[in-house]
């Protein structure tokens, strides 16, 4: 019989769990069905259900309804903050019954810290929560954000104590807990300046009986040619029956089990970069990501790794994705002569380029592009950096499907 797995989505972004685990499901005798997703930025909202969607119809509300409806959430148009409501209900009514359509067919719960304990399903396989990391990582550190997740720092890395909360309120009211939770962030949350705080959280997991499994996995392991190590935990939910830890513990002992030691064939950068120019979409996209000549510019050229470099040598792969290319450190730059003694030699990963080093598919991109309405006068939605930040905040999907693949074998050894 196959087993549907169901799965929570907080923090949920563009879907790269959903994209991971449907990829493992073509490839196993299961099926997943993602329940709610948890998103408040409304660009990400938008993009998480042109990827996923099942069918393409909008609901033709008119602007009252559209207003009356997202009024009651706490939506953000930066991901940063709550927008202020009047930047949400001038957009454009094409645009606001996308918005509406994309909340209600994902069930989006939208905000984790309004999130209440029973709106998480009874009888949960997996919960997701790749909390934000810009208090946590180093690049964020570099431009300022550095409160950790201290507990009373109010900062977006601590919103992972708004999941705390749900469970210790599920664990209160007599709820079961979800099967398997899976964290992703980054490999700074051992680092001496948080090691205490992330010490307490998995303390206060296994106080709720989740057994926590720690990997620091390479994408450049796991088939994508981009340098990107995250720290991922797997909490398994054993409660106090000491057999299922044991069989859980077997599991992680087994030398083909260990994913950490996997090691994937890597697909040639040079496939991924668009540097065919006779196609027009992909000029157009170069020409786009050119910066200007600038000192700063100039700078970054030479600080930073030159993917294709004047000799039209290609590396082996990028530097880690971030939701920013016109900065340093950036992932990388191409050699790019184009419009001399106008603009630099040179031109930043494009925003497909980076979504294809992110593990999504080419139709992917696609089908947020393909439906790129204007957000009021000239402005489109999915600006160039609206789609770097997409990229930039997501997960590669090809390290979330060994996490993916590792449930679907513990859940048939401890829940069968």
């Amino acid at each position: 019989m196959t087993k549907n797995f169901t799965m929570v989505e907080l923090f949920s972004g563009i879907g790269a769990q959903a994209k991971a685990f449907s990829r493992v499901s073509k490839r196993r005798n299961v099926t997943f069905t993602t329940v709610n997703t948890c998103e408040w930025d409304i660009h990400a909202i938008v993009a998480y259900y042109l990827i996923h969607r099942k069918d393409k119809y909008i609901y033709k509300w008119d602007r009252e309804k559209c207003i009356e409806y997202l009024e009651k959430f706490n939506l953000s148009n930066n991901g940063k903050e709550k927008a202020n409501f009047a930047t949400i209900a001038n957009l454009n009514l094409e645009l606001l019954r996308l918005i509406c359509t994309a909340i209600k067919k994902t069930n989006n719960l939208i905000s984790v810290t309004d999130l209440k304990s029973t709106d998480i399903p009874d009888n949960l396989d997996v919960l997701t929560y790749s909390f934000p990391c810009q208090d946590l990582s180093n690049v964020g550190a570099l431009h300022g954000y550095n409160k950790g997740i201290d507990r009373d720092a109010h900062s977006r890395s601590g919103l992972l104590w708004e999941v705390e909360r749900v469970l210790k309120d599920r664990q209160r009211d007599g709820l079961d807990m979800p099967k398997f939770l899976i964290l992703e962030n980054v490999t700074a949350l051992e680092a001496d300046r948080h090691k205490d705080n992330f010490s307490e959280w998995k303390n206060q997991l296994e106080s709720f009986g989740y057994v926590n499994k720690i990997f620091k996995l390479d994408s450049l392991d796991l088939g994508i040619p981009q340098h990107r190590k995250r720290l991922l935990m797997l909490s398994v939910y054993v409660g106090s029956d000491k057999e299922k830890e044991n069989l859980l513990n077997n599991y992680f002992e087994i030398k083909e089990h260990k994913i950490e030691d996997k090691r994937l064939p890597v697909k040639p950068l040079v496939d991924i970069l668009k540097t065919n120019y006779d196609n027009k979409v992909y000029f157009a996209e170069a020409l786009l990501s050119q910066p200007n000549a600038t000192p700063s510019r100039l700078k970054i050229w030479d600080d930073n790794l030159k993917i294709i470099n004047e000799d039209n040598i290609v590396a082996n792969n990028s530097q880690t994705i971030t939701t920013k290319q016109d900065r340093h450190p950036n992932s990388g730059n191409i050699y790019f002569d184009y419009e001399n003694n106008k603009k630099s030699k040179y031109r930043f990963l494009t925003p497909r380029e980076c979504f294809l080093l992110m593990g999504f598919d080419e139709s992917d991109y696609n089908k947020i592009i393909s439906n790129n309405i204007k957000s009021r006068s000239n402005a489109l939605f999915f600006s160039r950096d609206k789609m770097y930040k997409l990229a930039g905040n997501s997960i590669v999907v090809n390290v979330l499907e060994q996490i993916f693949d590792a449930i679907v074998d513990i859940d048939s050894i401890i829940n069968n």
